[in-house]
């Protein structure tokens, strides 16, 4: 059962297990899809049924923010596994695929970025048997889907940021001959090397929000919806309980 979170619902995996399972997915025979959402995205959710439909349809969702552990914990509903990095996610699956010559399709970000990612990951992964890309500035979804098809991967990353690739993914899945997709926002850019992940310490105590904040400031606005999405948290809790 999943731990739901202002509608959102969430699976209660560690790093290790998800990793696991979505690697079981690609050979399950069944098409399916992964999302990483963070506060930012269950709030945009609230308002956008499309991204809150797309999220909740997927075969496995993962908590990528610690807004979205402490506020399954106020709503009685602890996340026990805790926070589960996409990035990193996408890191150990990578590693698992490369051990059975896995075929990937990176999809997003600017012209060259994908590229220079893939050949980035294939040199840290050099089991897997391909690395296809195509850039995110495409307006034919048709060709696209194509073109991703013709490669026969077994993952397709894409990376258009939310809500849009969740979206995409979900209208798109039905004709993606592709066992498992996964959406994960700018993480082409760090694979890229074009943008550094925060240091360790913000790593581990989830707080590599306020270390993106602190280096690109124009992010404090994005920023403004995790206290949003906490106040919500907290009313919703409230609302729940009986009267006295």
């Amino acid at each position: 059962m999943r731990t739901y979170v202002l509608g959102v619902g969430f699976d209660d995996f560690s790093l290790e297990q998800a990793a696991q399972h979505a690697y079981e997915m690609i050979y399950s025979g069944r098409k399916t899809y992964v999302v990483t959402p963070n506060p930012e995205i269950v709030w945009q959710s609230r308002k956008n049924e499309l991204l809150r439909i797309a999220i909740n349809n997927a075969g496995l969702v993962l908590p990528d923010g610690i807004g979205i552990v402490l506020g399954a914990r106020v709503l009685g509903t602890p996340l026990q596994c805790g926070r589960v990095p996409g990035i990193d996610f996408i890191a150990l699956l990578l590693e698992k695929l490369s051990q059975s010559g896995g075929r990937i399709f990176l999809l997003g970000a600017k012209p060259g970025v994908a590229q220079t990612a893939g050949e980035n990951l294939i040199k840290q992964y050099p089991g897997l048997s391909s690395i296809c890309t195509a850039d995110g500035y495409f307006t034919d979804s048709d060709a696209i889907v194509e073109q991703i098809n013709e490669t026969k991967s077994d993952l397709l990353l894409v990376c258009l940021g939310a809500p849009k690739q969740e979206i995409w993914i979900s209208e798109n899945i039905s004709r993606l001959n592709v066992p498992l997709c996964a959406g994960l926002g700018g993480s082409l850019d760090v694979f890229a090397g074009n943008v550094k992940r925060a240091p360790v310490f913000f790593q581990k105590h989830g707080l590599e929000w306020l270390y993106r904040i602190a280096k690109n400031p124009r992010r404090l606005k994005r920023s403004l919806s995790l206290p949003l999405f906490m106040l919500a948290v907290f009313f919703s809790k409230s609302a729940s309980r009986p009267p006295l």
